[in-house]
């Protein structure tokens, strides 16, 4: 098992940046990968991972389906596989390059797979991340500071109360990237094409309209300071399915570890289907 202090290590030579899906996949498969996700893998969708009790999946899919503009659901497993039909030749156990695991809302552990914790009663969620619009951004010629490759971005809980179902519930949680002034309706426009990760921002401009009191001090993340030219721009996050896992005080969940997506092989803008079968 790979430790935490050495999951940026990078043992190819190969730029990861031009990597297939696919490949990319396997390098981090084999154990070759362990950073962050974002740049990699362009015009394709990166997918958040939830894993939980099937016994809590029906509520859970309905809580995103409720929630759909933080928790846009891409892909679900069958009970107990681990294999999410639709978005490649994807083994949720071993393809994401760090997991967080939490028991009871802590969390426990962070691991380079989950193969030897995995549970014949578990079922596996893939939720559309903001990642998956990055390239669309730089080729406007949009630069963004913080989609800058390496850097998590800064994410809050807001004062946003989500739609309840079951044990699922809390606040939206939502990431900032501060944006220059003259770019936001470019902004808004570009990110608006891509629904499955979060489309249009939901907030421009003072935090304290959606509850944030210091964007200096991030729930999760790192903090970007806002420069005289820019303003901060906030988009729905998939943050918000772990924010109310663990509200639920789950015996066990899993989650990717923040900016270590699941890279499918669904185009970025492509229609979206699953196969429910719990």
């Amino acid at each position: 098992m790979e430790v935490v202090a050495r999951h940026e290590r990078l043992a190819v030579d190969e730029d990861v940046r031009t990597m297939a899906p696919d490949a990319l996949r396997s390098l981090i498969r084999d154990g070759a990968y362990r950073g962050s996700t974002k740049g990699l893998a362009q015009r394709k969708l990166q997918a958040s991972i939830a894993v939980l009790s099937r016994r809590f999946a029906a509520d859970f899919l309905k809580f995103c389906t409720l929630n759909s503009k933080p928790l846009p659901v891409v892909g679900v497993g069958q009970a107990g596989s681990a294999m999410l039909a639709g978005l490649g030749e994807v083994d949720i156990r071993t393809d994401v390059p760090l997991y967080d695991m939490y028991r009871f809302g802590a969390l426990v552990e962070r691991r380079s797979d989950i193969v030897d914790v995995w549970r014949s009663d578990f079922a596996a969620f893939a939720l559309g991340c903001c990642f998956t619009f990055e390239p669309a951004l730089r080729e406007a010629g949009v630069e963004v500071r913080g989609l800058k490759r390496g850097r998590t971005v800064p994410m809050f809980r807001t004062s946003i109360q989500t739609v309840r179902v079951g044990v699922f519930g809390g606040e939206i949680v939502v990431s900032m990237l501060p944006v220059r002034r003259r770019d936001v309706d470019k902004v808004r426009a570009i990110t608006a094409r891509y629904p499955h990760a979060h489309g249009a921002p939901i907030h421009v401009g003072d935090p304290a309209v959606l509850g944030i009191r210091d964007i200096g001090r991030p729930n999760w993340g790192e903090a970007l300071q806002v420069g005289a030219d820019e303003i901060p721009v906030f988009w729905a996050s998939c943050g918000t399915a772990r924010n109310a896992l663990q509200c639920a005080e789950l015996e066990m969940f899993i989650t990717e570890t923040p900016g270590r997506m699941l890279v499918t092989e669904l185009d970025c803008q492509s229609d979206v289907g699953f196969f429910k079968v719990f």
